[in-house]
């Protein structure tokens, strides 16, 4: 029998002993087990803190890269996940929530680069003066703790509940040791084997520990983090471990949460709101088999609507199919074990104390494709509680399966009230088209929940759901339900970050933060900042511009052209009471003589003007007044290569417009597109063609691919006549569907595919000599190479088709030049 592995210290490794036996939840089989002993906790922890350095180090733009990288690999992998998780009893939807819905996570994750500065470490907020005249400062920055993130996970989620974590604490720059739930461990087992097998992560970033590990808080440390998704009662014990304790050590639980759903008094039968809320609470009971955190588990209905909504409710449990989740018609799959379902039967017991079963069977289930009596199935129970007020049952017992409780209100004070009962839930959702009840709604369940989803008509096509977590929201809720926040954008991130207050001259917090300080000391430009690639540029690096007077004519003109007249720029007799004294400049008028003082008006590295932001204007400039500016390069933020542009960054400019006294009058932040170098590319220019191919003969080896040195020069000398529209008589034979984008692959600094896989026709031509040596060959190339020069020059606006990339026009050709080039002479050596 197969055991579950774990991967730590850098290897994969049997716990000792026979352990713990796993079943699949449909067949009842036992098909491999878990055991932990024989692992020596303090050692993992440990090499993750020190392995975790290679993490830390990274920028936020090469993490969130990381994490992109990880989520196209693994979902080209996913098709063997679902295939295992069905032994957990889910059903192909329940599986696409668990296993691309983590892959989503590491998507939505990477994508929060683009929030965060090109290095290790945030800096938050606003710089703060903190003296007369900022000479004396402070800001904050945010770096990765240096320690380890342990994640306690529960059964429910074996890929979700792994990834949700792991990719807001790698972003972070923290390694992670994941300890799934023994009864899934077997599918987190497979998806971390992928993740190492692909080599994307720095290897210490992920270790696996498949099952309990009693003693893992043991040595835990006052930098590592633990997260833990669970039982309330087990993770009360855990946050009170005595290290813990002693190291104050970051504790975020997410606990079983007793989460309703309100159809307010609006939402009557006939609404598409009352349609709406009875088929989310269906599909909130019945998803996972109700295994789900954030499930309803308790309907919470106007008291003269209980008859509908049970009715109605049975009506569309009765199309629930259950049974084997591999069956296309099967709607509901297994619980995930035999134990795990006596639980719900017996929490149901508790429940049912007081309340009525008023469907369901807690003994029989029809299934489809299984046997009922050896997998863990069990049909959906509705409860039905006529006096919540009085009786609690149903707000502190969670039956974790296919279980709610229907429950009336005659207000919604008493809706409120009755929400607020389960002390503490993850979601809570309200069905109506009345916004005012909407909002009464939120402002008085906001206090006891981490979200709160308001379902009506006009957003259900678009709505995620009651029960779906979102990575740029927080999960996470107040009391029972952990008080702990996970995920949520940045802010997800910022909890595996440390915080801390730097004090310090501007010049000195310019240097730490990496963000020009005002008031820091400038760096003169060598040239003009323009002139400069985007890794070329730093902060702090400035440029004064001469000056400039402003004159009435501009004053007035700028009015004419804007149709801007107000008064204190066009009619000089109204000044009286106002706070000007002579004819005004317009604002606009400032930022736009600023950019005539600052901007080169040569082509540059300089893209395009990406935008403003923080503009002040400080004191009036009148006419005659003179003015010039000071331009500091602020911050640099990374950006990805978007569609037909050149790869670029922004730029963030401080500008500074001062009077002839030097007296401040305004000042903006100008944003600017900046291309970077082209590093990976040698120019092709006639020279160097003829350099490498002076180089070629026939005995040269290509260093892959089975091309002859004569079957590369006349393949390239075929695409030059491709290029010139010599040779048009083909299609296109990339699908319309993804030929933007593959088009727009030119643009970027990334060499070519070893090993492409040309169409047929291109791939026989390639292999097919026309020339009877290679000399010959040689000469044919560059004579179609001058005919492709020649014809863009005679027609400089002409498009011809290549095979892959579509439609190009003279500048595209250039790109594909030179990337083509590259590649085939890379091929043999040549450069």
């Amino acid at each position: 029998m197969n055991k579950t592995q774990h991967y730590v210290t850098g290897q994969w490794v049997d716990g000792t002993g026979d352990g713990s036996p796993v079943f699949d939840s449909v067949t009842g089989e036992q098909f491999t087990s878990v055991t932990v002993e024989g692992l020596d906790i303090p050692s993992i922890l440990q090499y993750g803190r020190e392995k975790g350095e290679t993490l830390r180090k990274m920028t936020f733009q090469q993490r969130g890269l990381m994490l992109k990288k990880l989520a196209l690999y693994l979902t080209k992998k996913k098709d063997q996940f679902y295939e295992l998780s069905y032994r957990t009893g889910a059903t192909k939807v329940d599986s696409w929530i668990d296993i691309e819905g983590g892959f989503g996570n590491l998507f939505a994750n990477a994508s929060l680069r683009k929030l965060f500065p090109n290095q290790s470490y945030h800096v938050e907020g606003e710089p703060i003066d903190l003296s007369r005249g900022g000479r004396f400062m402070a800001h904050h920055i945010m770096v990765p703790r240096q320690g380890v993130v342990v994640h306690i996970n529960a059964f429910n989620f074996p890929v979700w509940g792994m990834l949700e974590k792991c990719a807001v604490n790698w972003m972070a720059g923290m390694p992670a040791v994941v300890l799934p739930a023994p009864q899934t461990a077997y599918l987190t087992e497979a998806v971390v084997k992928e993740i190492v097998a692909s080599g994307i992560l720095p290897e210490g970033s992920l270790q696996l520990i498949s099952g309990t590990a009693r003693n893992i808080l043991d040595t835990v440390q006052s930098q590592d983090v633990v997260t833990f998704t669970g039982s309330a009662s087990t993770g009360r014990k855990l946050k009170n471990h005595p290290q813990i304790i002693e190291e104050a050590v970051p504790f975020t639980m997410e606990a079983d949460s007793l989460n309703a759903s309100v159809l307010a008094e609006d939402a009557v039968p006939g609404t598409p709101e009352f349609d709406l809320f009875i088929k989310e609470v269906r599909k909130e009971m019945t998803v996972k088999a109700g295994q789900k955190c954030t499930a309803i588990r308790r309907i919470i209905v106007p008291e003269k609507l209980m008859e509908d909504v049970q009715i109605e409710l049975g009506k569309q449990l009765d199309k629930v199919t259950i049974g084997d989740p591999r069956l296309q018609e099967v709607r509901m799959g297994a619980l995930v074990s035999d134990a795990q379902r006596q639980s719900v039967k017996e929490q149901i017991g508790k429940i049912a104390s007081t309340a009525e079963i008023v469907y369901g069977d807690l003994e029989n289930v029809e299934t489809i494709g299984a046997d009922a009596k050896k997998g863990a199935f069990l049909k959906p129970i509705l409860l039905r509680e006529n006096d919540p007020f009085k009786n609690e049952a149903a707000h502190v017992i969670e039956a974790f399966g296919p279980v709610s409780t229907l429950m009336p209100y005659k207000d919604l004070n008493e809706a409120i009230t009755l929400a607020q009962m389960g002390k503490g839930s993850l979601v809570s959702s309200i069905a109506t088209f009345d916004d005012k009840i909407a909002k009464e709604y939120v402002i008085g369940a906001a206090s006891h929940h981490g979200r709160i989803l308001v379902l009506n008509r006009e957003n259900a096509r678009l709505s995620t759901g009651h029960g779906s977590p979102l990575p740029t929201l927080i999960h996470g809720g107040p009391g029972r339900a952990g008080g702990g926040e996970e995920m949520g954008g940045m802010r997800g991130v910022k909890h595996y970050l440390q915080r801390c207050a730097v004090q310090g001259t501007p010049t000195t917090l310019t240097e730490v933060t990496g963000i020009y300080q005002p008031k820091g000391a400038y760096t003169e430009a060598e040239q003009h900042p323009f002139k400069y690639h985007w890794e070329d540029i730093e902060p702090g690096m400035s440029l004064k511009t001469h000056k400039r007077t402003i004159t009435d004519g501009d004053i007035v003109n700028f009015a004419n052209l804007t149709w801007d007249h107000f008064y204190a720029h066009t009619d000089i007799t109204s000044l009286d009471g106002s706070i000007f004294e002579k004819r005004t400049a317009h604002g606009y008028f400032l930022l736009a003589a600023a950019a005539g003082l600052f901007v080169y008006p040569n082509k540059g590295p300089v893209a395009a003007n990406y935008g403003l932001e923080d503009c002040r204007f400080l004191r009036p400039i009148y006419h005659n007044d003179t003015i010039y500016v000071r331009l500091t390069c602020k911050q640099k933020i990374d950006r990805d290569q978007r569609g037909t542009e050149l790869p670029s960054g922004i730029v963030k400019w401080y500008g500074e417009v001062f009077d002839a006294e030097d007296e401040l009058v305004a000042i903006v932040t100008v944003l600017t597109m900046v291309q970077k170098k082209q590093t990976t590319f040698v120019e092709m220019t006639t020279e160097k063609i003829d350099e490498c191919l002076d180089k070629l003969s026939e005995e040269s080896i290509p260093k892959w691919g089975d091309l002859s040195p004569q079957q590369m020069v006349e393949h390239l000398e075929y695409t030059y006549r491709i290029a010139s529209g010599e040779i048009q008589d083909f299609e296109i034979s990339t699908p319309d569907k993804i030929l933007e984008k593959v088009h727009a692959t030119l643009y970027n600094y990334e060499k070519m595919p070893r090993g492409y896989d040309f169409p047929l026709r291109e791939k026989s031509a390639m292999h097919q000599l026309r020339h009877p040596d290679l000399e010959t060959a040689k000469a044919k190339f560059k004579e179609a190479r001058q005919e492709y020069l020649e014809y863009f020059k005679a027609n400089p606006d002409a498009r011809t088709k290549n095979v892959v990339f579509g439609e190009l026009n003279r500048f595209e050709w250039y790109l594909m030049e030179r990337k083509h080039l590259n590649h085939h002479f890379e091929q043999f050596d040549l450069i």
